[in-house]
């Protein structure tokens, strides 16, 4: 589906957009990638997609591990980044991807908007030093484009 037709994929966080971080044309879709959006989260993307978000249990276990090395002392950055190894998140979100009917659609779906000329960028929240499930995303979408 490749070509010279093809669209964009870009990945980048919501704060970035919110306070024009990232440099974007206003022709790209924002497609939220967040399985919990609050409601200002929605009203910043064009869509999302929660099925592209983490699985809830993988997303609370994170979490859990987060605090935990917080409480231990660690800085927010390093405790998410840590606890995002801990619990081999990019591998468990990865099996999601591949595993689940409504992932897969939703993946096939954003590679063909893309292949047929949509410039398209992820967002979630994690800002750039924090480990994040859309960078995965990003290379597993634009393996299929």
């Amino acid at each position: 589906m490749s070509g010279s037709d093809a669209g964009t994929l870009a990945e980048t966080y919501l704060a970035a957009v919110q306070h024009d971080l990232v440099d974007l044309s206003g022709e790209e879709t924002l497609v939220g990638v967040v399985r919990r959006p609050t409601r200002w989260f929605s009203g910043a993307v064009d869509e999302n997609r929660p099925e592209l978000g983490p699985p809830g249990e993988l997303l609370d276990e994170v979490k859990a591990r987060h605090e935990d090395l917080k409480a231990r002392g660690l800085c927010d950055e390093g405790a998410h980044n840590a606890a995002w190894e801990d619990v081999d998140f990019e591998r468990r979100y990865r099996e999601h991807l591949a595993e689940s009917e409504n992932a897969r659609a939703a993946i096939e779906d954003l590679a063909e908007r893309v292949g047929s000329g949509e410039d398209v960028v992820l967002v979630c929240f994690e800002g750039e030093k924090k480990a994040c499930h859309r960078h995965a995303l990003r290379e597993i979408v634009a393996r299929e484009v």
